[in-house]
């Protein structure tokens, strides 16, 4: 070997030494964050999950354990789908403040101004078992109360049933608009499906397009948000992970269906975009969201939203009531949402990122329940600032 060959190779060797221990940490930070949650799943107490970490500029971490599909021994993979129920609120909120920054709505104005039907809505005074007295609120709900649960509006109306996606977006706020408050607005805090829904009608009638046709023109698609959707397609619906509950007696995991939404979820002729709730998502999507929020309502050199609206929905805006939520978001050191089968994404302000937790469980057997905080110790051990 002459001495140009032998530089060469000792370069290399080097380049090697220093490149090696770097790859090989992240591998191993990365096993070690599955491994967090592993045990939960060998014990049947989680079919599965995905886990992302990131900070405002980049992923840092996305990993899966455990089962899409159990009976089919299906495993979980990064790209699954899952529905993000209430997840969905902050993008609708999103979405909304898009049209406030553009000078379309006011979040101070009443409802009523962009929404003619919900003049002269009542609130009600007094309820018992044979009667219901009713008198004309304070002042009518705002935009801000419908983003911010104060409105008074209930979770639903009764003509949401058997499930929640079964009527068009506008029916559906309509009925809201008959249904007397259950508090003056701004009074209480009371969750609420309706008033999120009620958002997304305002996107309908002030963009003139249909809520689902803003969402994907405005956010999905020039975010990068591929998946994100209302309907799966056939492709998209085999990587949907199956729901779990409990079994038999409250151990094992047995499956069961999304109560809350019609069947098949292809189906775009018999059921309608839920504002508040219908989102189907990888943890891709919700990053490149999460991503954007962080970095003040831009992305990769693309404006979303001001800094103003961002730092508005991410904020307290309940008052001087107890609950800690802004406009579409619960706030404090972690901002973010969960959503109703166990999901749940938020950004950790002290620790500077980005969690993704992505399962689809009504409810845990043992303690599974705690397999979120085992995902969440394990990222900032590996991840967070030191």
């Amino acid at each position: 070997m002459n001495v140009l060959s032998l530089r060469t190779c000792l370069f290399v060797l080097c380049a090697l030494l220093v490149f090696v221990p770097s790859v090989f940490a992240q591998k191993t930070s990365g096993d070690s964050i599955a491994a967090a949650v592993q045990p939960y799943v060998d014990r049947h107490e989680l079919a599965g999950a995905v886990m992302l970490v990131a900070d405002k500029h980049k992923v840092r971490y996305e990993g899966a354990v455990g089962s899409a599909d159990i009976d089919a021994g299906k495993a979980m993979q990064t790209d699954s789908m899952f529905w993000i129920a209430s997840q969905s609120k902050p993008i609708t909120a999103a979405a909304l403040m898009m049209l406030v920054d553009e000078g379309k709505v006011n979040v101070d104005d009443p409802v009523e101004k962009y929404l003619p039907e919900f003049k002269g809505q009542m609130v009600i005074a007094e309820r018992s078992d044979d009667h219901i007295l009713l008198k004309k609120p304070q002042h009518p709900i705002t935009v801000a109360n419908v983003l911010s649960h104060t409105s008074g509006l209930p979770f639903a109306s009764r003509i949401e049933t058997p499930t929640l996606d079964r009527l068009p977006l506008a029916d559906r706020v309509r009925s809201y608009a008959m249904t007397p408050l259950e508090f003056e607005p701004d009074t209480k805090y009371q969750y609420s499906n309706s008033g999120i829904n009620t958002a997304g009608r305002i996107i309908e009638v002030v963009s003139g397009q249909t809520f689902e046709t803003f969402l994907q023109e405005r956010l999905f698609t020039p975010l990068g948000m591929n998946d994100a959707t209302f309907w799966p397609t056939e492709d998209q619906a085999a990587r949907i992970a199956k729901s779990y509950k409990p079994g038999s007696g409250g151990s094992g995991l047995e499956e069961t269906t999304i109560g809350q939404l019609q069947y098949p979820l292809t189906d775009r002729k018999d059921r309608y975009p839920m504002p508040a709730g219908g989102l189907f998502a990888t943890a891709m999507d919700l990053s490149r969201f999460y991503r954007m929020l962080a970095n003040g309502g831009e992305l990769d050199g693309r404006r979303y939203l001001s800094e103003e609206a961002v730092a508005t929905m991410t904020s307290k805006q309940t008052g001087d009531l107890q609950n800690q939520y802004g406009f579409g978001f619960s706030t404090g050191d972690r901002v973010g949402h969960g959503g109703a089968y166990s999901t749940n994404s938020y950004l950790d302000k002290k620790q500077g990122l980005i969690l993704i937790w992505l399962v689809q469980h009504a409810g845990f057997p043992g303690e599974g329940g705690k397999s979120q905080e085992a995902f969440r110790r394990a990222a900032i051990e590996r991840l967070g600032p030191n």
